[in-house]
């Protein structure tokens, strides 16, 4: 017969943070294991088998399953797949709750971007090795950390005698590096719960925002000509090189004017650049065309159509004394990924009961700031589940060659979100 002990939630932090320390090892052999399944996307099939073999050990359910693309693309917030979802299935494993507690979805993404030329890192980057503190592999921070955090503290909870009265879901989602059709996808499959954690790299900080990123195409008109008579000609790169001009005035315009209560300096969240040019076919013939490609940072609150939009009254704006351009608009158009940033009231229950989780576990009061950058949470967010970001992982290292976190880092996550399991779900303490 098990017996319910009656544990205050002080005295139950305390037990779950020394648990914590005990299976250090453990948490830490986790993350390497995943590191070292390299997970390019596209290619998330072996992860996905290994962490769901390790939750039917824990006694944890779990679905796995296909994305159906035809079915998913039905829904508006759907993104056309790059790569096919045949043969890569998604996870999400599943505690239920005793009952009567607040439901729970954890959420981060398995997949990660390739590693680049071995010579460019001090370690193999699917090994795990760790050198100073620092655990080095490709998704180290972006974002295996942040799913080992939240995998390992549902673990530790179980292994030091609780069981939460919330259900949760523990969303192992692929794809993300290209769109967010597998938190999506979860979600429309029912795993959807009165709150969540996207566990990516925060630094630990709490964020109860995420900015968006807009891709743009800028297609810029010149005029051909004979080599011998390159006068009645018009260079398509030396306009396009104009229009470069023009973004960086832009970027640091915005700099100046934009402003929001959770980014103290915009600088990185509103990173404006051009990340490609095409221009020209052959070295001695002059370019009719040219095609520049880059990212828009936007601020929450700043929707896609107003951004475009900006970036299309500014160029047009600062053309005029160019006869050849202003005869000769360039086409600017939104293309390729398009996310739009959001964000949760800082006074949430579900901000709030993270801040004090951070420090029950950790004694001292956590950073609270928006992410630079774009992650699952505007899906979440848009789906009605309120969430906030937090994780372990380094926001500097997301995609660096000598990919790193703290293993420190990966501990503290651990004891803050067990504490938040503990906070938001309720609990049974059988010890």
């Amino acid at each position: 017969m098990v017996v319910v002990i009656n544990l205050n939630v002080n005295e139950a932090i305390e037990r779950v943070v020394r648990k914590v320390d005990e299976m250090h090892d453990e948490i830490v052999l986790f993350l390497k294991e995943i590191i070292s399944i390299p997970s390019i996307t596209g290619e998330e099939k072996e992860i996905q088998h290994f962490i769901a073999s390790r939750l039917k050990e824990w006694g944890i359910d779990y679905d796995l399953w296909e994305i159906d693309e035809n079915e998913l693309l039905k829904h508006p917030l759907a993104e056309k797949p790059k790569i096919s979802y045949k043969g890569r299935p998604m996870l999400v494993g599943v505690l239920r709750g005793v009952g009567g507690g607040r439901s729970l979805a954890f959420n981060g993404h398995i997949d990660v971007i390739p590693p680049g030329p071995e010579s460019s890192w001090k370690h193999d980057p699917f090994a795990g090795e760790i050198e100073n503190g620092f655990l080095y592999g490709r998704g180290a921070s972006d974002m295996k950390s942040g799913v080992a955090a939240y995998t390992m503290a549902v673990k530790v909870l179980l292994d030091a005698g609780f069981k939460p009265k919330g259900d949760i879901y523990l969303h192992y989602v692929i794809d993300e590096e290209y769109s967010s059709n597998g938190t999506l996808a979860a979600l429309l499959r029912g795993y959807v719960a009165d709150g969540a954690i996207n566990a990516e790299a925060s630094d630990l900080e709490v964020q109860p925002a995420v900015s968006g990123s807009m891709w743009f195409t800028i297609e810029v008109a010149g005029k051909t000509a004979s080599m011998s008579r390159i006068w009645e000609g018009v260079s398509a790169i030396e306009k396009a090189c104009k229009i470069v001009e023009l973004i960086n005035k832009l970027y640091k315009l915005r700099v100046q004017t934009k402003r929001h209560p959770l980014y103290p300096d915009v600088k990185g969240v509103l990173a404006l650049f051009l990340g490609v040019m095409e221009a020209g076919t052959y070295p001695s013939a002059l370019p009719d065309k040219a095609v520049l490609k880059g990212r828009m940072g936007l601020l929450p609150g700043e929707t896609i159509e107003s951004a475009i939009n900006e970036l299309r009254d500014y160029i047009y704006e600062n053309i005029k004394d160019d006869a050849w351009l202003n005869s000769n608009k360039p086409i600017i158009k939104q293309e390729g990924y398009a996310g739009e940033g959001v964000e949760i009231d800082s006074n949430h229950s579900i901000v709030q009961t993270i801040v004090s989780s951070y420090k029950d576990a950790l004694g001292v009061n956590p950073i609270v700031k928006g992410h630079e950058g774009a992650t699952d949470m505007r899906i979440l967010m848009k789906m009605g589940v309120p969430t906030v970001c937090f994780g372990p992982g380094m926001i500097s290292e997301m995609h660096a060659y000598n990919e790193k976190v703290r293993v420190e880092d990966l501990i503290k996550a651990v004891k803050v979100m067990s504490a938040f399991i503990l906070r938001w779900c309720d609990y049974e303490y059988v010890g």
